[in-house]
C-alpha cells in the first residue's frame, strides 16, 4: 500500500485531502509544520509527499531542501501543493527537485485523486 505523507497546517485542506485520499488504498499520515513533518518522513519513508508552501514554522522550500538532503528519501516523490501564483510554485519545484506541483484550492476531488495517483504510477 503506497504510503502518503501531507505536510500542511490548514485543517480545512487537511480534512479535504484527507476525506479525498480516504476513498483509495493509500495509507496517509499527516504534520502541521516542518519539524514534525520531517521525522515523521524520516521515520515513515512515504512514497509521495504532498507539501504545502505556507508553514508555521519553516517554509516549504526549506523543507523540501532538507528531505532531499537525505538518503534515504530519495525515491520519495515531492509534489508541492500551492495557492501561489502558477509560475511561481514552477519555479519552487525547479529549485528545489520536486517533481510537480497541485494548485489550490482543491475544487475536483476525483482530479486532486487522479493527480495523486499520477504522481505514485511514475
Amino acid at each position: 500500500m503506497p504510503k502518503i505523507l501531507l505536510i500542511e497546517d490548514i485543517p480545512d485542506n487537511v480534512e479535504l485531502v484527507h476525506r479525498a485520499l480516504s476513498r483509495t488504498d493509500y495509507e496517509i499520515s499527516y504534520s502541521n509544520d516542518a519539524e514534525t513533518g520531517m521525522a515523521m518522513a524520516l521515520k515513515i519513508i512515504p512514497d509521495l509527499i504532498l507539501l504545502d508552501l505556507g508553514l508555521p514554522d519553516y517554509d516549504g522550500q526549506t523543507l523540501a531542501s532538507w528531505l532531499r538532503q537525505e538518503e534515504t528519501l530519495s525515491k520519495t516523490k515531492i509534489v508541492v501543493m500551492s495557492a501561489w501564483p502558477e509560475e511561481a510554485v514552477r519555479q519552487v519545484v525547479e529549485s528545489y527537485k520536486c517533481d510537480g506541483y497541485i494548485m489550490k484550492p482543491i475544487v475536483k476531488l476525483s482530479n486532486f485523486i487522479s493527480q495523486v495517483s499520477s504522481y505514485l504510477e511514475k
